[in-house]
Formats: C-alpha cells, sequence, structure tokens
C-alpha cells in the first residue's frame, strides 16, 4: 500500500507511524533541525515523538549531515553518525519497524513541514521494504 505525503500533512501522518513503532526507527535524512526555542512548532512535534520513541524503548539509528543534530541526537538517547564521505547523503528515509517505509523529498526542518512543495510517500506491505533496510544498513558504519 501506497499513501502520499502532500507538504505540510507529514506531521500529522509520520508522528502516529513514530508513536507505533514498537521495535526500531532507523532514519537517513539530509537536514534535520532542532528548535529548541519553539516548543510547539511542527518539527518540534515531530522531534518530540523521536525522543518518546527512545523513551519507551524504540532503537532510533539516524544518519545525519549535521553535526549540531548529531549532538542532539545522541544527546536524547539516539544512535546517530554522520558519515564521513566526500559523498553527499542526500537521501530522506525513514524505516520504521522493518515493515513501513515514509520516502521522498520531506528534511525535518519548519520550511519543509511548513512552507516548500513536498512530497513523500509512505510505503506498508510492499515486497521490497527489506531493500531500504538493507540501504540504511550499508550506510551505517559498523
Amino acid at each position: 500500500m501506497i499513501e502520499a505525503i502532500i507538504g505540510r500533512q507529514f506531521v500529522e501522518k509520520v508522528i502516529p507511524l513514530i508513536n507505533e513503532a514498537k521495535k526500531s526507527i532507523d532514519i537517513i535524512v539530509f537536514d534535520w533541525r532542532w528548535y529548541a526555542n519553539d516548543a510547539g512548532s511542527s518539527v518540534q512535534l515531530f522531534n518530540q515523538s523521536i525522543v518518546r520513541a527512545v523513551r519507551r524503548g524504540v532503537r532510533v539509528r539516524a544518519i545525519v549531515n549535521n553535526s549540531s543534530i548529531l549532538t542532539t541526537l545522541v544527546s536524547l538517547g539516539c544512535l546517530a553518525r554522520k558519515l564521513e564521505t566526500k559523498n553527499l547523503v542526500h537521501a530522506k528515509m525513514m524505516v520504521l519497524d522493518s515493515e513501513i517505509v515514509v520516502i521522498g523529498s520531506h528534511n525535518y526542518t519548519q520550511h519543509a513541514f511548513t512552507m516548500n512543495y513536498e512530497l513523500s510517500v509512505i510505503l506498508r506491505d510492499e515486497e521490497n521494504i527489506s531493500d531500504f533496510a538493507n540501504f540504511f544498513n550499508q550506510l551505517w558504519p559498523s
């Protein structure tokens, strides 16, 4: 099953998936921001859902480009890495419990969640979901 996420729908469609995750959330994202002074912003609502997942024992791994978000995520209990490569990590993907994939153009920024023309999809019950998990695992440094 494929479900579209258009523009501002990201938070309303993805936070419930994060809230339902039981074992793992693997993330690759080009740009992820933390707006500590704007707790009610859509990105911070998303960020807090990640924090709640970690607190209930979900393993959250993230591959990010920004050292600031890396430090923040690690301090909150996430396993986070910045790849040391000359290649750009530009993918935006989330794999939840090896069963659901969210992939598309959305970065985890206020502009992406509220202003930009963004399009992502939720994939469920697709035969190739393991391909996305394998892609993440190939990038995740051992």
